[in-house]
């Protein structure tokens, strides 16, 4: 019997990453969902596994900052064979410190940079090896805000500078990774709503100026963002490596 394919997803147990996930399994591929809340994990794989029918998810609990955790996870996924795609969906926008002193700021942009671009880069360089050959898909979840810059220094600068570093890391992957036949590719939501993202600073007001930012006057879905990264995994993607493609609703202009 023909091994199932299998997907790996950070993030995976809300918001986009669950709706990544859920896609990826409606394919027909077994799927990892990786994150810090082993509960939420549990949720979403049987969400999933109810939608599709059949066992379909793996949860794999881990605080992928943590280089021994990612190492132990990588361990567990290698049991379930090679790695047909990978996505690095995880990331949050850290909290702007109250306290303005350096010390201070120097960490909230640790942390930002952890959560946003250390998380991808030790799943990714734990599992590269897994990652088959030809026809992997390594796929980056960054942002509008790293090809428009973030709002100031002290609040989503950082995390807009941290997606935007995924950019260019993906594209030395790209060329590293090419000749062995995997892809790799950034995809960069702009807003998108139904994501635990924007927290408190989410309003009315916020969705509508959000939308009304956008050409198609509407906000993106998880759903939107799960179709692109659909396809980004699929076989009709393999002449598609090293872009970074915006799904905004127009609201950042290609170039």
């Amino acid at each position: 019997m023909r091994q199932q394919r299998l997907a790996v997803v950070s993030g995976g147990g809300t918001g986009i990453g669950k709706a990544i996930a859920a896609q990826l399994a409606a394919d027909g591929r077994r799927v990892v969902v990786l994150g810090r809340r082993a509960e939420v994990l549990e949720q979403a794989r049987a969400s999933i596994d109810r939608a599709v029918g059949a066992p379909s998810v793996v949860p794999v609990p881990v605080d992928l900052t943590d280089a021994q955790q990612v190492g132990e996870a990588a361990a567990v996924i290698a049991e379930l064979g090679p790695v047909d795609v990978l996505v690095n969906n995880a990331g949050a926008v850290i909290t702007a410190p109250a306290d303005e002193t350096l010390a201070a700021l120097a960490d909230a942009w640790r942390r930002d940079l952890d959560t946003n671009l250390l998380t991808a880069v030790l799943l990714t360089t734990a599992l590269q090896e897994r990652l088959r050959r030809p026809g992997g898909r390594l796929i980056m979840i960054s942002s509008a805000a790293a090809q428009r810059g973030g709002a100031g220094a002290h609040s989503a600068g950082s995390y807009a500078a941290a997606k935007a570093a995924l950019h260019g890391w993906a594209f030395g992957l790209a060329r590293a990774l090419g000749p062995d036949g995997i892809t790799v590719n950034v995809l960069a939501p702009g807003y998108i709503e139904d994501t635990e993202i924007f927290g408190d600073r989410w309003s009315e007001r916020f969705h509508a100026e959000k939308v009304a930012d956008t050409l198609v006057g509407r906000a993106g879905t998880p759903a939107d963002v799960a179709a692109a990264v659909g396809y980004l995994a699929s076989p009709a993607a393999g002449y598609l490596t090293g872009q970074v493609i915006g799904l905004n609703g127009g609201a950042v202009l290609g170039r």
